[in-house]
């Protein structure tokens, strides 16, 4: 598995603090995001753990996936989550030309503006976190706001356990935290375990859960 931190590095987030890696504030807000939706069965069921807790969450989806499982997202729309755009076919910035990046970005929020109740579509989150600098700045010029994160869940590292994974979460939240899991079939077992007893940790301990805007 390649390397990365759970735990968003200090010095990172001010190198490139043109980006949203979270959102402080004294309400103990906390921001859920789930990335590379939507996926059947699997988004269904986070949909339903999160109804279980009255949370809200945000979702960078992939425009292939919204296009194969409209139902499904319109789903996440009536059900009051925030949507992202994560390019149309998960695309590593780093290895893309800016040109052919920016246009898969535009595929992406094209399927995103025939949703007309889509709320909050540009924001914007790179896949594996990876974007060049043209890249960013293009995007930017174009309104997007650029989400990272403060919190990996890990849930995609099949080699973590799902306790591994729940941990990561619970040992390095804080009030602010922007937290990343995956409504993916690579991360769903990880994910089964880990959301549930992460929403119940939470709320146990006065955590408020909001969307991104």
């Amino acid at each position: 598995m390649s390397f990365y931190w759970v735990k968003t590095n200090a010095f990172i987030k001010k190198v490139f603090s043109k980006y949203c890696w979270d959102i402080p504030n004294n309400e103990k807000k906390i921001y859920l995001t789930f990335d590379d939706g939507p996926t059947p069965e699997i988004t269904d069921w986070v949909l339903s753990e999160l109804k279980k807790f009255d949370a809200k969450a945000t979702f960078f989806c992939i425009g292939k996936n919204i296009k194969a499982n409209l139902t499904l997202f319109e789903k996440l729309i009536t059900d009051g989550h925030s949507i992202g755009n994560h390019t149309m076919n998960h695309v590593n910035g780093w290895k893309s030309h800016t040109n052919e990046y920016i246009e898969n970005v535009k595929n992406c929020a094209a399927i995103l503006d025939e949703q007309e109740k889509a709320p909050h579509h540009l924001l914007f989150r790179p896949p594996y976190g990876k974007i060049k600098k043209a890249q960013s700045k293009i995007l930017r010029s174009l309104g997007y706001k650029i989400v990272m994160w403060d919190v990996l869940s890990a849930d995609f590292d099949q080699s973590i356990t799902p306790e591994k994974c729940l941990e990561n979460v619970t040992k390095n939240v804080k009030s602010g935290s922007v937290i990343v899991f995956h409504d993916s079939i690579k991360a769903s077992p990880n994910l089964r375990f880990a959301l549930p007893r992460t929403l119940h940790f939470l709320k146990e301990n006065g955590y408020k859960f909001d969307i991104i805007h």
